[in-house]
């Protein structure tokens, strides 16, 4: 099984501000690579694909007329690039390039480029450029003074994106090349995905990882030893080198 993952956030199942659906904009010369692009986007139900474009210059009159909130934007395009069009816009949306050419990826960036995907890239990879806006808009919320999320991630098993709320989620364990996630009165879910790249995507406010093998949730512990961590009968080995930080945290608290 493969499994990918992005975080979505609501308040009382309503979407806020930019975290409702992202309506995109796919521009690409290259059929079979536009054709992808949207596939990967239909698989995540807070992308909208609301047209799609074989030229700048079409995707430039079609945001004229249209909101768009995100564009898949391909560089090398007959008649003009799509850093050169990224330029003719006053108020550009967020910019995920998609290209064979890297050496474009420093002009990019400096066009405030959300993500740069070198084709062919896999559907983890898109997802990993989607995370970024996802997770830009949420420290705007942040900023602002709502914490009030209610937090979920994707998990992409069996051709399927299955949903999983962060307050469910007991601990995750490492096993080889995949992990195993433990939930709250749910059986485990095991997925192929390495503990460092979830441990990247997960709220720090919400989980440790306390072991090479073990990341939990801050809100299951029940208690704390120099050893290990207990959550309800369970207890979980710390490593030496995470048991600081999480005495640090808990006189915080």
């Amino acid at each position: 099984m493969t499994a990918e993952l992005m975080i979505q956030q609501h308040k009382n199942g309503v979407s806020i501000g930019k975290n409702m659906i992202w309506k995109c904009l796919i521009v690409d010369d290259e059929q079979l690579s536009l054709k992808s692009v949207e596939k990967y986007c239909k698989m995540v139900d807070q992308l909208e694909v609301v047209a799609t474009c074989n030229s700048a210059f079409k995707a430039l009159e079609f945001i004229k007329a249209e909101r768009v909130d995100l564009i898949f934007l391909d560089i090398k395009m007959p008649e003009l690039l799509g850093t050169s069009f990224i330029r003719t816009l006053s108020q550009p949306p967020k910019v995920i390039f998609i290209t064979s050419h890297p050496e474009f990826a420093v002009e990019a960036f400096e066009l405030g480029a959300v993500d740069y995907l070198l084709k062919p890239f896999s559907l983890e990879r898109f997802l990993k450029a989607v995370n970024k806006v996802i997770n830009t808009d949420s420290q705007i919320g942040e900023r602002q003074g709502d914490r009030h999320w209610c937090e979920y991630l994707y998990f992409k098993i069996n051709r399927k994106m299955v949903k999983i709320l962060l307050e469910n989620i007991v601990y995750i364990e490492s096993i080889k090349d995949h992990i195993k996630i433990y939930r709250h009165q749910d059986t485990p879910l095991l997925v192929k995905q390495s503990l460092s790249s979830v441990e990247s995507i997960l709220p720090h406010h919400q989980f440790m990882r306390i072991h090479r093998s073990f990341i939990i949730s801050l809100n299951r512990i029940t208690a704390f030893t120099n050893h290990d961590v207990e959550i309800g009968k369970i207890e979980i080995p710390i490593g030496r080198q995470f048991f600081g930080q999480l005495k640090k945290l808990s006189l915080q608290k």
